[in-house]
């Protein structure tokens, strides 16, 4: 009993108190407040946008419930993340590895089917998309491999075996489900990761040549008919008028009568009118340039561009390779959900169901 107590009184000594909230301030001082005002602030437009997306739609309200709570989740969790050493996800990413790549397979066989594709599992009454995590499992996982295992003159395609077997699991997982838009994204975050850490010019010749080749066996082998529709309506939208054609042309439809100024908040007819179908997920950014205009949505992508570059900055100034190659692999990984969501909306992408990050 006596060497409890002692043990007890030790733990919460007075010194070990003051050295704990000495290290929480100090990590409070360095706290990255232009991140974070950042991702609150889109997060604020994101919510605002979503509530005007489904309003009139009494069907989808719980939609934006589910958000308010996300982002209430976000709200208390963000501190508590921030305090952790980053080594910490460093250390763990081989089991955040494992874990999603297993909750993507029980997706497989035991998700929620929603329009033809299994891609939300339900453990406990929660259910979620274990794809979203993967993609930050893989990021991690990734900088933790590259961080080991540096090569100043460039990684040779042997090198790569690895590293991009790590990325085809998770990746062939999810095309299965299928969903062609998120694969897409870990196939993207693995060749940025891979640019940014070096390549031999020959691996980048072989990569390239590996790619042109494998296209026209995934055309005819691996992509379903509406699959390959979405694709050819970016060129011809007559090719499906009913289906992805329809909704790119109702998206050119929002985004234009938007002109520069907007409609005004809640004011957007085609949202309202239900012509343009999926605002609340893939076209969000059509609402919003409809209701807010040119001026609303350059300044959206402006606010997404600085912290895209603001995450450039970071892995620029990281003291180590891992802190590195992790903030780069996530900048990576919001500019591609960008480019596709918003591509896809001016009809420039192919309809693949990639969310707009804070919005969707």
């Amino acid at each position: 009993m006596g060497i409890f107590q002692r043990n007890n009184s030790s733990f919460y000594s007075p010194f070990a108190e003051r050295r704990f909230q000495s290290r929480v301030e100090r990590r409070m001082v360095r706290f990255d407040w232009t991140i974070a005002v950042l991702v609150l602030v889109l997060m604020g437009i994101g919510i605002m946008n979503l509530y005007s997306a489904v309003a009139g739609y009494p069907e989808r309200q719980v939609l934006f419930s589910a958000q308010m709570r996300w982002f209430v989740a976000c709200m208390i969790l963000m501190v508590p993340i921030y305090l952790i050493n980053y080594h910490f996800y460093e250390a763990t990413a081989p089991w955040a590895y494992a874990m999603t790549s297993v909750f993507l397979l029980l997706t497989l066989f035991f998700g929620r089917v929603l329009h033809g594709s299994s891609r939300w599992l339900n453990i406990g009454g929660f259910s979620f998309q274990p794809s979203e995590f993967s993609k930050i499992a893989l990021v991690l996982i990734l900088a933790r491999y590259f961080a080991a295992n540096p090569k100043h003159g460039g990684y040779t395609l042997r090198e790569l075996k690895f590293p991009l077997t790590l990325m085809l699991v998770p990746t062939a997982l999810i095309f299965f489900e299928p969903d062609l838009g998120t694969a897409m994204i870990h196939v993207l975050i693995f060749l940025s990761i891979a640019v940014f850490v070096g390549l031999e010019k020959k691996t980048v010749a072989a990569v390239v040549g590996f790619v042109l080749l494998i296209a026209p066996i995934g055309w005819f082998f691996l992509l379903k008919d509406y699959q390959k529709s979405r694709i050819l309506t970016v060129i011809d939208p007559s090719v499906d008028p009913q289906g992805a054609g329809y909704q790119i042309t109702q998206s050119a439809v929002a985004i234009g009568s938007g002109k520069f100024f907007g409609k005004g908040y809640l004011q957007g007819t085609q949202t309202k009118l239900r012509f343009l179908p999926e605002q609340h997920t893939d076209f969000v950014f059509s609402v919003l340039s409809e209701e807010w205009g040119l001026i609303g949505a350059v300044l959206v992508l402006a606010l997404f561009f600085l912290l895209i570059a603001w995450g450039l900055s970071v892995a620029s100034n990281s003291k180590d390779r891992f802190g590195s190659i992790a903030a780069f692999g996530l900048a990576a990984m919001l500019f591609w959900h960008v480019i596709i969501n918003i591509g896809m909306a001016l009809g420039l992408m192919p309809v693949v169901g990639v969310i707009l990050p804070f919005f969707s």
